[in-house]
């Protein structure tokens, strides 16, 4: 049953210890369906490293949520430079939590219509609002180096990227919280 699969008993004859699989929220807010196709490959890469993943549009995703997760990974298609403003007002409500999100892993990810259409200020205002709750971020010192980018549909790049992200965030998270 997959509910047992996440949960890991070790029995030896003078103690029982229950370890929980570390979680990852992915959240985005997708439009055209492309930040979306991100977020599942994202999503691909990691359950590699055996982490259980909610994938959520960030319609279904409440600001309490995230206090439940390891690991938080937000993606949003880039408007006027930035966040969607769906993305943007998790972040804001995510105030709420200010302090209780400390040391969890988080990360970011965007698509935009064009080369030079403001990815990487779009993955780095995510980022800042992460680094402010003191959640640890996860770079990249090869390919997209702050979260994974695409320019309008995800090429073979951009997929190579989300997957390889996916697998580095969820081996951090297995580091800090496994």
């Amino acid at each position: 049953m997959y509910v047992e699969s996440l949960i890991r008993t070790t029995n030896n004859a003078h103690s029982s210890e229950v370890m929980t699989v570390p979680k990852i929220l992915i959240v985005y807010y997708s439009r055209s369906g492309n930040t979306k196709k991100m977020a599942y490959l994202i999503q691909k890469g990691a359950m590699d490293e055996d982490v259980e993943v909610d994938t959520k549009d960030v319609k279904d995703v409440k600001v309490d949520d995230l206090k439940g997760y390891d690991g938080i990974i937000v993606g949003s298609p880039t408007y006027y430079g930035g966040p969607a403003a769906q993305i943007k007002d998790l972040l804001d409500r995510s105030i709420k939590h200010h302090g209780k999100l400390q040391d969890k892993v988080g990360g970011a990810f965007s698509s935009s219509a064009n080369v030079g259409g403001g990815n990487e200020t779009t993955v780095m205002a995510i980022l800042q609002a992460l680094l402010i709750h003191g959640m640890v971020v996860c770079g990249d010192s090869s390919g997209d180096h702050y979260g994974p980018v695409s320019i309008e549909e995800p090429d073979q790049r951009a997929e190579r990227n989300c997957i390889r992200y996916g697998k580095r965030v969820a081996k951090l998270v297995k580091q800090l919280h496994g």
